[in-house]
């Protein structure tokens, strides 16, 4: 199974009513017992979050009744989840509020990612931002743009390779351990400008537009890396995990890099963490 563009605009309109009704009326304005701390002070969740997500799997279980529905904040509360995506006909991973922690801190760096899955393959991906209210879309082998509210579409492409020195991008090195963690971290100074958003979506909408070179992530987790990793393969870009090997979504650890092409990538790599 393969998605249309009248399946992608479908899924679009739940990613929009959800923001429309269960997101942005809470931005701004939640109370303190509706943030909660799961892992840790920078994991959270809200009860946008929560209501949100439920919005979303209930719309898709209509149209796609026997989809398997992935969510965060369901595999929170059932881990076992996780072990139907590689072998579900269709499964839909599903992040209602990317970026939880700037959420809650009332900054506007926000999204909602969905991921199609079939048999293992991510096949369709989407990231909607509540603030812009448009929607970064990708289909597999159809390419990859941005949908406005009133249907204009503008294509994505990422950008053109330069040297290290001139590269911008964002890496996420917080959730790196040990040794890896105090080389890359020392190694990013030189690039031309590094940044950490806290908010996969928006660092894949950027890296797919072509407005940075590069994105790097230790954290695997499918919900995060699934839709924006199609929107930037779509877009022309090269992404492998640390080691070189593809990424798929049933990975959870490994890490990512993201970049123009194959061998961007290679001198990324090699710059950040050594040669394969």
């Amino acid at each position: 199974m393969l998605f249309s563009t009248d399946d992608a605009g479908i899924v679009d309109q739940f990613l929009r009513e959800a923001a429309r009704v269960e997101i942005m009326p809470r931005f701004r304005n939640l109370s303190s017992h509706e943030v909660r701390q799961k892992s840790s002070a920078m994991d959270l969740v809200t009860d946008a979050d929560e209501a949100a997500e439920r919005m979303i799997a209930k719309g898709l279980g209509q149209i796609f009744p026997h989809a398997v529905l992935i969510g965060e904040e369901a595999t929170e509360h059932d881990p076992s989840l996780l072990t139907r995506l590689a072998d579900a006909e269709l499964a839909f991973l599903i992040d209602p509020v990317d970026g939880t922690k700037n959420f809650a801190s009332g900054l506007p760096l926000f999204g909602v990612m969905v991921a199609a899955i079939v048999r293992g393959e991510v096949v369709a991906g989407w990231i909607h931002d509540p603030i812009g209210n448009d929607t970064a879309m990708a289909l597999r082998g159809e390419g990859a743009w941005i949908e406005h509210p009133d249907g204009r579409r503008d294509d994505l492409r990422v950008a053109s390779s330069v040297a290290i020195g001139d590269m911008s991008g964002c890496a996420s090195w917080h959730h790196m351990r040990g040794p890896m963690r105090s080389t890359v971290t020392a190694n990013l100074a030189g690039f031309g400008a590094v940044a950490c958003y806290r908010c996969a979506a928006h660092e894949y909408r950027m890296a797919a537009a072509g407005h940075c070179h590069f994105l790097v992530h230790s954290k695997l987790m499918p919900w995060d890396h699934a839709a924006g990793w199609l929107l930037h393969r779509e877009a022309g870009g090269y992404s492998a995990c640390f080691d070189g090997s593809p990424y798929q979504p049933k990975l959870h650890e490994g890490g990512i890099i993201c970049a123009p092409d194959a061998e961007s990538w290679r001198t990324i790599r090699e710059r950040l963490i050594g040669p394969t």
